[in-house]
C-alpha cells in the first residue's frame, strides 16, 4: 500500500507504530522522497501537523481492535480531510454505513455519519491475508464532510456524549435512557414536540432527529 500510494507522487506520511515495521519501510523513502516514514502512534499524531495546510486522504488497514479509537481520532481532523479508505472487521464496517432501524445502527453508526459519508465498498477474505484472520474483512470509504450541522467541534463532542447516553441500553426507550439527566415528562414533550413516538428508541433515529432532540433538551 505505502510504495503504491508513494508512486503517485504526492507527499504521503506513512504512519508505523512497530519500529521494526518503520525500519523496514525506510527502504522505500530511497526511491520516493515524497515519502516520509513516522515511526509513531497514529492515536498521538497531530495529522493536520503532519498535512501542513493540505487536503487530505487518508489509507489504512486498521487494527481491528482499536477502530473506533482511530476512527475518533480522524474524526477531530475532519476539516482537512476529503476521503478516508480503511480495511477494518466486516462488523464494524456494517455498523458504519448502518442506517436507522437496521440491526447494526448504533452510536458508532450516528458519529460516522456525523462526520463522512460512509460507503461499503466490497469484503475481502481471509484467504488475502497472511495468515488469515480469524475475522472477516471489508473496504470501507468515507467521504466527508457528513451531515452539514451548525456545530464546532466541542459542541459535536457534547453531541456525542448525548447520543452515547441515548444508546446506552439499546432496547430502552428514549425516555429511560435519558432519565437519569432529562424528567421523562421533558423527554416526552420533547419527542412530541419533534413528532416522534412517545416510545421511540434510539435506534429508530436519524442523526437529524437526534440533533433536533439535542437541541431541543438543550434549551
Amino acid at each position: 500500500m505505502t510504495s503504491h500510494l508513494a508512486a503517485t507522487g504526492t507527499p504521503v506520511y506513512a504512519i508505523e507504530i512497530d519500529s521494526s515495521v518503520a525500519r523496514g519501510l525506510q527502504h522505500l523513502t530511497e526511491r520516493y522522497a515524497n515519502l516520509t516514514i513516522v515511526s509513531g502512534d497514529v492515536l498521538k499524531t497531530d495529522i493536520a501537523k503532519l498535512a501542513s495546510g493540505r487536503r487530505v486522504h487518508v489509507y489504512g488497514n486498521l487494527p481491528y481492535y482499536i477502530t473506533s479509537p482511530i476512527l475518533h481520532h480522524l474524526f477531530r481532523f475532519a476539516d482537512i480531510i476529503d476521503e478516508v479508505h480503511i480495511v477494518i472487521q466486516t462488523e464494524v464496517a456494517e455498523r458504519l454505513v448502518a442506517e436507522p432501524d437496521g440491526s447494526e445502527y448504533g452510536y458508532l453508526s450516528v458519529a460516522t455519519r456525523l462526520y463522512s459519508r460512509p460507503e461499503f465498498v466490497f469484503k475481502i477474505p481471509r484467504g488475502a491475508f497472511l495468515p488469515p484472520p480469524d475475522v472477516s474483512s471489508a473496504l470501507v470509504t468515507l467521504r466527508f464532510p457528513g451531515e452539514k450541522l451548525e456545530m464546532d467541534a466541542a459542541k459535536k463532542a457534547e453531541f456525542l456524549e448525548f447520543v452515547k447516553s441515548c444508546f446506552s441500553q439499546k432496547r430502552k426507550t428514549l425516555v429511560n435512557n435519558l432519565k437519569s439527566s432529562v424528567p421523562r415528562d421533558r423527554v416526552q414533550k420533547a419527542l412530541s414536540a419533534l413528532k416522534l413516538r412517545p416510545d421511540a428508541r434510539a435506534e429508530q433515529l436519524s442523526v437529524r432527529d437526534f440533533t433536533a432532540l439535542y437541541e431541543r433538551l438543550g434549551s
